[in-house]
């Protein structure tokens, strides 16, 4: 606080009591730490509360602010955090995080010109930005020199997760050359070996996409047992980031080494969620199913693997289960699809029509279609899914 500035709150309390007796802080009082008793004076702008703290000198005014200005500060962190106005956050962090703005609020109260016209929430608003990336980047496991590297760093991460060409993309948004961009992006693929990139997911959103489907094969048993590394490296690198990331968490590995951790130890589809800002555990799950298919069919590509795609026809349900149903097929994730019936009552299953590049003789793709549908449990049938197999 300026040497020349008061903060008398005499008259004044605050309306909720944090953690009184020890006990972890719900996120109702953690959205409410600024919030007084009793309610600051009326003004007809909250600017005026600013303009009252410089003239007087006295940061109750700012308080006051705060006060109101809690709810938006609220909707920025959580926004950052990816929450969406729910309450699946870290609490102790969350405050943290608030208090970190608060700090910078008031550091820059003391530079705030009224007269350039901008009401003091306006002016604020990308120092707040400014203040929860510090408290991120004082989090992070690796070391930056600025801030404002930091913030080049995540938007590389963010290019490298949402674009085709993130270097390209990244010279032509900062005016660098393709080295620079270059740079920028081995740092980023670096980072991705130390520990998870914090990244915005886009993909927190409800979709049609069918995420019943068995996570009980282990992925790994293809990737390395039998198959060229050099393949398996050509067709991971093709993924983006967040794809590559997702997988090496879920699925226990690192891909640049090979290294297989423990299959019991890997993270939960909800704790990929708290590592990808904003994403639900539905959401991870998604993400994570859609990696798993874009590796397949690139590994397909690179003739490593086979693997069969199949789609839901339709079904016939008898006492609340799938009696039987049809499935469309396809070998190696190109040409026509074939199709085959499947009756689970009586554990049998017909090909009714032969998908292209499947073998006349042997019926490998129908086969290994239908012992996978035969091995699922009923209720966990799935609509779409892909089927991987070795040469």
């Amino acid at each position: 606080m300026p040497n020349d500035f008061t903060w008398n709150m005499t008259g004044y309390m605050p309306k909720h009591a944090i953690n009184p007796h020890g006990d972890v802080i719900i996120p109702y009082v953690a959205e409410r730490i600024f919030q007084l008793e009793p309610e600051p004076p009326a003004v007809s702008s909250l600017n005026e509360y600013i303009l009252s703290a410089l003239q007087e000198k006295n940061l109750i005014y700012f308080s006051f602010f705060l006060h109101h200005y809690e709810p938006q500060l609220n909707k920025r962190i959580k926004s950052f955090l990816g929450v969406d106005g729910g309450d699946l956050y870290d609490t102790d962090r969350f405050i943290d995080i608030k208090l970190s703005c608060r700090e910078q609020m008031l550091q820059k109260l003391m530079d705030y010109d009224p007269a350039k016209g901008a009401e003091y929430a306006t002016y604020i608003f990308p120092f707040i930005r400014d203040a929860i990336l510090r408290f991120r980047m004082g989090e992070e496991k690796w070391s930056v020199s600025s801030l404002t590297n930091y913030k080049m760093v995540r938007s590389m991460a963010w290019l490298y997760h949402n674009t085709k060409d993130a270097i390209s993309e990244f010279s032509k948004k900062y005016n660098c050359d393709l080295a620079l961009a270059e740079e920028y992006l081995k740092v980023v693929r670096g980072i991705r070996n130390q520990q998870p990139f914090y990244v915005t997911d886009e993909d927190g959103e409800e979709t049609d996409e069918d995420v019943t489907r068995d996570d009980s094969w282990n992925y790994t048993d293809i990737l390395w047992n039998g198959i060229q590394a050099e393949k398996v490296q050509r067709a991971f690198e093709k993924l983006n980031y967040r794809e590559q990331t997702l997988l090496e968490k879920r699925l226990a590995i690192c891909m640049t080494c090979g290294r297989v951790g423990s299959w019991k130890n890997r993270p939960t589809f909800e704790e990929l969620a708290v590592m990808f800002e904003g994403s639900t555990a539905s959401g991870a799950e998604r993400a994570y199913r859609r990696a798993v298919d874009k590796l397949t069919e690139f590994l397909v590509a690179e003739g490593a693997i086979h693997a069969v795609r199949l789609k839901q026809k339709s079904k016939t349900k008898r006492k609340k289960k799938i009696a039987a149903a049809i499935y469309e097929y396809q070998a190696d994730c190109d040409g026509e699809w074939g199709e085959i019936s499947v009756d689970f009552e009586n554990g049998t299953a017909e090909i009714v029509r032969f998908a292209d590049w499947d073998t006349m003789k042997t019926n490998r793709f129908a086969n290994k279609a239908i012992a996978y549908l035969m091995k699922c449990e009923n209720e966990k049938l799935p609509k779409e899914t892909m089927v991987a197999f070795e040469i």
